[in-house]
Order: C-alpha cells, then sequence, then structure tokens
C-alpha cells in the first residue's frame, strides 16, 4: 500500500526517494515484482489523481501488480479527527473500497506471481547463465 501526499502535482521528494533506495534487483529478480500493491494519495485542496498516476508507472516499472482502484482524498485536512483517524464520509469508504480490493487482488495472486511475473527474456538469461556456469565447472574439473 502506497500512499501519498501531492506535493507541486507529483508525489513528495521523500516518497520518491524512499522508492529510490529499494534494491533493483536480487539476481535477475527485482525484489517488488509480484507483490500485490495499492495506491492512494491526499491532497490539501481539490481533487487530482497526479500522485495515483504516478504510483501506478513507479509500481509498473518495479513489476508490481497493481489493482485497478485507487483513492485520492481532497481537502486531506477537513477529512480527520482530533485523534488523527479518519472521518466517515465518502472518501473514508473509498479508503476501505481500496483495501478490499487490495486483499482480494492478494489472495488471487497469492501462489501465481512467479507465474505472472515470468518473462521469456528472463529466462533465456537465466537458461544462458546456469549454461556458462555448468561449461566452467566443466573446465575446472579438466
Amino acid at each position: 500500500m502506497w500512499v501519498s501526499p501531492e506535493r507541486h502535482g507529483t508525489i513528495t521528494g521523500v516518497f520518491k526517494n524512499q522508492i529510490d533506495w529499494l534494491p533493483l534487483e536480487d539476481g535477475s529478480v527485482r525484489p517488488t515484482q509480484g507483490r500485490t500493491l495499492a495506491v492512494m494519495q491526499v491532497c490539501g485542496g481539490s481533487q487530482s489523481f497526479n500522485v495515483v498516476n504516478s504510483l501506478r508507472v513507479l509500481g509498473r516499472w518495479m513489476r508490481m501488480v497493481t489493482i485497478p482502484n485507487q483513492s485520492s482524498v481532497a481537502k486531506a485536512w477537513q477529512e480527520f479527527d482530533e485523534e488523527g483517524r479518519m472521518k466517515p464520509s465518502a472518501f473514508y469508504d473509498r479508503v476501505v473500497d481500496v483495501m478490499e480490493e487490495l486483499m482480494k487482488f492478494t489472495f488471487m495472486v497469492r501462489g501465481h506471481s512467479d507465474y505472472l511475473v515470468s518473462r521469456y527474456s528472463e529466462r533465456k538469461g537465466d537458461a544462458i547463465q546456469r549454461a556458462l556456469a555448468q561449461a566452467a565447472g566443466a573446465v575446472e574439473k579438466a
């Protein structure tokens, strides 16, 4: 679940920095690939979808399964009580809808994500690397 405020029409620098520090690969596999992702944003003013659109692009680039539903909470400063809990509203209902969908997609993808994100080009590359390693092992034995 990624949530970011909108700052100057896009995600905050802090949020982008957090994403940038995630490792790109572990071997040839992105640690995020196959994970289920939901995106939401909060806005200080009128409703916008700039942040959720940016987060979707990042999620796809990181090979995550991004759910279709999303939420954008406008005038977020009005939507929370003194304890920091979200007040009942259409925005609250939408957040709950997104979380339910995230859970459903996670259940659907669980156990199948390796298959869903498997790419021919990566399988081919892995096969070549295994063949080279076997050949190097055979040369060492000889």
